[in-house]
């Protein structure tokens, strides 16, 4: 026996070796960290694009749950997502643009409000810190003396994180907690996604954002929520990322106490989202953040006021600047609900791309700046027949030394006519007429998606739309375009940048609009508009008057600020079925089912059912163009 086990004697010491190594190293964290870096493990959570590895550390979190029968993988960030063939659960990649911002926004909210709970956020590959205290003259001017002596950004390493903390701790100030994107932060934000479906924004909030405390995936579907479990337990989230199969609505009410409330509730539904805006206002925090998305865009965007009204407790009007007015349309109505519990909201940052609008709001509770809501919101007239536009508050505050004056505003500010062309004015509103967006905040999400341009796959996007959101003028609603202005007269359409030079040059202020490619917003009023047109054409098409500031720094560099659809048919997906099942492609459906007019050859007829024969009224018989094949009646669906 001494003989067989003789040979073994030196490897078990060994092991017994390493054991009693690693259970001293692991009493120090910042030895086992600098231990871990010079042994050149990899690192806990991978960037890689293929599928997560399991992590057998611990029970239950991290295995494999495997791909059932017809079940593909989606990628995307960090995130890969079982995603069932069937259209169980909707999916939509057209909005990846929405999911990076999302992330960038939430990243910066958490290092702004995580900083005075006494945590850093820590960005993986994040080279230079982004300070949230200075002010940017502060920021622009290190930056420009570093780049002045050719010194390259420094890098944190756990050596200087280190000594940072033992400093704190050595002078008596409680050491400073590091948060980072997959671990969990005692002290983070609690983050609500109340319509989750296949649960990829909340795993990768978890996987990308760091100091999070919790993530609740919540999805009234119960197939969605069985998904959501599955998928945080495939990227190894399970410790952050909580699956919930209740009504959104019902859910967020019951979070309502002081001490329940989520930090981040983020919103994103097939169509409206007014069903859950009145609990949305009320189950986020003092200072939380709402993460808002509207798809019903041919209802904010003019083609049905009424339903806007009810919707929304707004009218819609079509007009050129019918996607900003969406934006306001949706600021109003949350700053409404809000107020109806003493609450107001700050917009940080609205944006309107492809086919829908994403707003980020805070929420704050106070009585008195309640009252200012009713100054804050206002009338549209808009002439149909130049499309100038006019604005009527719907109250009046003026300051009276330490106090503040309410009183009814007084209008109206235009007469029955357009003073321009003689029209009638249409009437829409109430919506948000003040800034909807927090310069300082978007040139920190900004500067933050500039340090790590790998970190996104719509990098790029983001960072051409949010330059071109901080050179906008956010005290100036609306905007016009100059091809409207140019076919009301009947006229050539002017260069855009000679038509910036001409309100330059009469000292106006002008800026391009995220939401419009040829949109202008600018100071000067109507009557200025109309007499540089009026010069245009007297001219003959040449406007002589040039300024250096009229080609803005966006456009100068030639970022990516209206990027063309990557592929045909790109836009809003089919609604997922409740009881799952594939469902016929759009185009494939469209194709079938319209322009039966135009169809000239009697043979494309007869592939369609006849609904008249089904029904028992058809009077042409074997002539009609219509088949009477009864597979083809099959697929009429009874009325």
């Amino acid at each position: 026996m001494l003989l067989r086990t003789a040979p073994l004697l030196p490897l078990l010491s060994s092991i017994s070796l390493s054991v009693s190594l690693l259970r001293s190293i692991s009493s120090s964290p910042w030895i086992f960290h600098r231990t871990l870096k010079t042994m050149d493990l990899p690192p806990p959570e991978s960037t890689s694009t293929g599928p997560p590895q399991a992590a057998p550390s611990s029970p239950g979190k991290g295995s494999d749950p495997g791909l059932l029968p017809g079940e593909t993988v989606v990628r995307e960030g960090k995130a890969a997502i079982l995603f069932p063939s069937a259209n169980e659960v909707f999916y939509n990649p057209v909005q990846e643009f929405n999911r990076d911002l999302t992330c960038a926004v939430i990243t910066e909210f958490a290092r702004e409000v995580l900083a005075q709970r006494g945590v850093k956020v820590e960005v993986s590959g994040e080279r230079e810190p982004v300070v949230v205290s200075l002010s940017e003259e502060q920021t622009g001017a290190e930056q420009s003396g570093a780049e002045q002596s050719g010194a390259e950004p420094e890098e944190h390493t756990g050596a200087d994180e280190q000594t940072e903390e033992t400093e704190e701790t050595n002078g008596g100030e409680k050491p400073v907690e590091i948060a980072r994107a997959g671990e969990r932060c005692e002290s983070g934000l609690r983050v609500l996604e109340g319509l989750a479906a296949s649960g990829l924004r909340s795993v990768r909030f978890a996987l990308e954002v760091p100091g999070l405390c919790s993530v609740t995936a919540n999805d009234f579907s119960a197939k969605a929520a069985a998904l959501i479990a599955r998928n945080a337990q495939y990227n190894n989230v399970s410790h952050l990322v909580e699956a919930s199969c209740k009504d959104a609505s019902l859910l967020m009410y019951e979070k309502r106490g002081r001490k329940d409330r989520y930090d981040v509730i983020d919103l994103d539904p097939y169509g409206s989202p007014s069903p859950f805006i009145d609990a949305a206002v009320q189950a986020v925090s003092e200072g939380g953040l709402l993460c808002i998305t509207c798809t019903d865009m041919a209802v904010m965007a003019g083609n049905s006021g009424e339903t806007c009204y009810s919707k929304y407790g707004s009218v819609s009007i079509k007009s050129k600047f019918c996607h900003e007015m969406a934006l306001r349309i949706i600021l109003h109505s949350l700053d409404q609900r809000a107020g109806v519990y003493q609450r107001y909201i700050v917009p940080l940052l609205s944006v309107s791309v492809d086919f829908y609008i994403r707003v980020f709001v805070r929420v704050f509770t106070g009585q008195a700046n309640v009252k200012n809501s009713a100054s804050k919101q206002a009338l549209v007239y808009n002439c149909v027949g130049c499309g100038s536009f006019h604005f009527q508050r719907m109250g009046r505050r003026t300051s009276n030394g330490k106090h503040m004056k309410y009183s009814a505003a007084t209008g109206p500010p235009v007469g029955p006519e357009c003073e321009h062309c003689g029209h009638r004015h249409q009437l829409g509103g109430p919506v948000w007429a003040e800034p909807i967006h927090e310069p300082s905040f978007v040139q920190r999400v900004l500067s933050s998606v500039s340090v790590t341009p790998t970190r996104f796959g719509t990098s790029r996007r983001i960072q051409g739309v949010l330059s071109m959101i901080t050179e906008e003028l956010e005290d100036v609603p609306l905007y016009y375009t100059v091809y409207n202005l140019s076919s009301t007269i009947h006229c050539n359409t002017p260069p855009l940048l000679q038509f910036r030079s001409a309100l330059l040059h009469a000292g106006h202020r002008v800026s391009l609009s995220h939401a419009c490619k040829n949109g202008i917003k600018t100071d000067a009023p109507p009557k200025v508009i109309w007499d540089i047109m009026r010069c245009w054409v007297r001219t003959g098409g040449h406007l002589t008057c040039w300024e250096e500031d009229a080609n803005p720094q966006s456009r100068k560099k030639h970022l990516t600020r209206f990027q063309e659809n990557p592929q045909a048919f790109w836009g809003p997906k089919a609604r997922a079925k409740a009881g799952g099942g594939i469902s016929t492609n759009l185009q494939d459906k469209s194709k079938k089912f319209q322009n039966k007019r135009k169809m000239t050859d009697s043979s494309e007829l007869k592939k369609l059912p006849c609904k008249k024969f089904k029904q028992g009224t058809c009077q042409y018989g074997d002539q009609c163009c219509y088949s009477h094949d009864p597979q083809l009646l099959d697929q009429i669906k009874p009325q």
